[in-house]
């Protein structure tokens, strides 16, 4: 799953495959015009929006790959790191790199690429920008304040505008294709030009607009991975081809006094409801979780039986599926509810008046059970807790 790094490159390698992604973006920029200070400013002119029109296709293109390998589930967007929104020191930034892009010519990295071609213009831009930055860090105490100043965290644009991100991303793709149209206009206009935007190969333009508008759509109107999957565990639950295997809660208790280092205890609940209350040894991973490849290497280990609880035993049971379709085909699922199993072993138990032998020997191993469970949960939050296992964000890119 995607990020490659770190989740199949090693972060070590981190510097390489950036010099290498930058060798082949920096060739791009050359190779688009982009050394070119004329080609830059037309943007700000009118009479060229080449620079517009490549990084809107660079972004619908990276946004629609991002979503849809994210719905195939090949990319982990936890992972993704978000910069911080600091608003103010934004817009005054914003402002000053506007400023310089129109009466130098260049942004940061266009500046590289016609400095790498010899441009003395273009080196003349990166030595003020190196004498920017060191002047930047001898006054950034005074500053410092202002810079830090209305920090809003990490927000995303359709989070603000309280939308669904497939939905951002097919608006987005709607004003792109709407922008280009827009600006060959105004191009032909400013440069005398008659209107040549609809006219020529108009069927080959229809498409290049109709592609990222129908990936989108698609996956507007497909399930997930994730979707797919649980859809297709329940229908063949339900048909009685995959159902798993069961433990009663006498059985698992008496496992954990006995043998509770041969089993992983795993709550599917909530985090609120499994601090309220857990089952001895249990560790904590929500239904929504277990397919996060986090935790691939749990699911999937042959040593120790996993057995899985919920809030209900139908919960469980998909649990028990899930980790079943990712490989481990000895998982059980408990078959009561958390909250009977609580009330078995922890409530009050009520004995008849005259109980059976049977009956008094149930409720004596209920009790037995009870104070063991206690002690093995005392006895292991006295240790060290092993290291809890949950995603980290990798932090990079332009900031």
């Amino acid at each position: 799953m995607a990020p490659l790094i770190p989740e199949i490159i090693s972060p070590e390698y981190n510097y390489l495959v950036a010099l290498i992604v930058g060798l082949g973006f920096g060739f791009a920029l050359e190779q688009a015009g982009f050394s070119s200070t004329r080609k830059l400013v037309g943007l700000f002119y009118g009479y060229d929006f080449t620079v517009l029109k490549v990084f809107f296709t660079a972004g619908v293109t990276a946004m629609i790959g991002v979503v849809l390998l994210s719905h195939l589930e090949m990319l982990n967007t936890d992972i993704i790191f978000v910069n911080p929104t600091f608003l103010p020191s934004a817009i005054t930034g914003g402002i000053i790199m506007g400023a310089g892009f129109i009466i130098g010519g260049f942004c940061p990295g266009t500046s590289a690429a016609a400095a790498a071609i010899g441009k003395l213009d273009g080196w003349a831009f990166i030595g003020g920008a190196t004498i920017g930055i060191f002047a930047f860090g001898e006054v950034f105490p005074l500053l410092e304040d202002f810079y830090l100043a209305g920090n809003q965290g990490p927000l995303l644009f359709y989070d603000v505008l309280g939308i669904e991100r497939i939905t951002f991303a097919l608006i987005l793709t709607a004003v792109a294709i709407f922008a280009f149209v827009a600006t060959g206009m105004i191009e032909d206009k400013v440069n005398k030009k008659p209107v040549h935007i609809l006219s020529g190969n108009w069927k080959k333009k229809t498409i290049a607009a109709a592609i990222p508008l129908a990936v989108v759509l698609l996956i507007m109107i497909t399930p997930s991975r994730k979707e797919f999957t649980m859809e297709k565990l329940e229908a063949r639950a339900a048909a009685g081809e995959c159902k798993p295997d069961l433990i009663d809660a006498d059985k698992l208790a008496f496992e954990l006094m006995n043998n509770y280092y041969h089993y992983n205890v795993i709550d599917v609940r909530s985090p609120e409801e499994y601090e309220e209350f857990h089952i001895a040894t249990a560790i904590n991973i929500p239904l929504d979780d277990l397919h996060s490849t986090a935790y691939r290497e749990l699911l999937n280990q042959r040593i120790q039986t996993n057995v899985f609880y919920g809030a209900s035993p139908a919960q469980a049971k998909k649990a028990c599926l899930v980790a079943r379709y990712h490989g481990n085909t000895t998982s059980l699922a408990l078959d009561v509810t958390a909250e009977d199993f609580r009330n078995t072993f922890y409530g009050e138990i009520n004995i008849p008046e005259n109980p059976t032998k049977s009956e008094q020997t149930v409720a004596l191993f209920r009790r037995r059970a009870a104070e063991k469970m206690k002690e093995i949960e005392a006895n292991l939050a006295s240790r060290e807790k092993p290291v809890q296992k949950k995603v980290t964000r990798v932090q990079g890119g332009c900031s």
